[in-house]
């Protein structure tokens, strides 16, 4: 079934297809959200964009663009999660008291593809924001780099320029881990 009929039929007040629009779309909510943010915070924010979808589904205008208008809101709850969380830094440090963050630690593996991952995570976890949204969104969640665009409200210039810089930093910071 598609999404655009799932959220006809959520439009419509049927609870079923609105279970199955969160089966079907929860892991890749979740995964990007992850990838934005701290373990920690990850659950709780994958929460709230699911509460904003229920309740802009009805509003919904274009059952046919959920996917870019899902990621929109999952976009949004980081934004308002990690304003939060500098508005938390500035008055902690502000008050004169030092804040350490523990990084997350990678558990070893020997098989030779989780550490990939794991460098891969790393590095992208090292990039400016801008530029690591891009990354996860198009890469990672297979949005077109229009849905991009829309989602990030920039010009698909700008998504382009960001992708390109994106994948230049990402290398770079590879490259001196020693990753491939």
């Amino acid at each position: 079934m598609t999404d655009e009929l799932l959220v006809v039929r959520c439009q419509l007040g049927e609870r079923e297809a609105l279970a199955e629009l969160v089966r079907a779309w929860h892991d890749p909510v979740w995964t990007y959200v992850r990838r934005m943010l701290d373990h920690g915070d990850a659950d709780d924010v994958a929460q709230e964009v699911w509460l904003a979808v229920v309740r802009g589904l009805p509003r919904l205008r274009e059952p046919g663009r959920f996917a870019p208008w899902l990621f929109t809101i999952a976009r949004r709850a980081v934004t308002n999660r990690l304003r939060e969380e500098y508005g938390r830094q500035e008055t902690t440090t502000a008050s004169g008291q030092v804040t350490e963050h523990a990084d997350e630690q990678v558990v070893e593996d020997r098989a030779e593809v989780m550490a990939d991952r794991a460098a891969l995570v790393a590095g992208l976890s090292g990039l400016p924001l801008a530029e690591r949204e891009i990354l996860v969104l198009f890469y990672l969640e297979d949005l077109s780099i229009e849905d991009c665009a829309q989602i990030c409200a920039i010009p698909v210039g700008t998504v382009k320029s960001r992708l390109s810089r994106a994948r230049r930093l990402l290398r770079e910071q590879l490259g001196e881990r020693g990753t491939r």
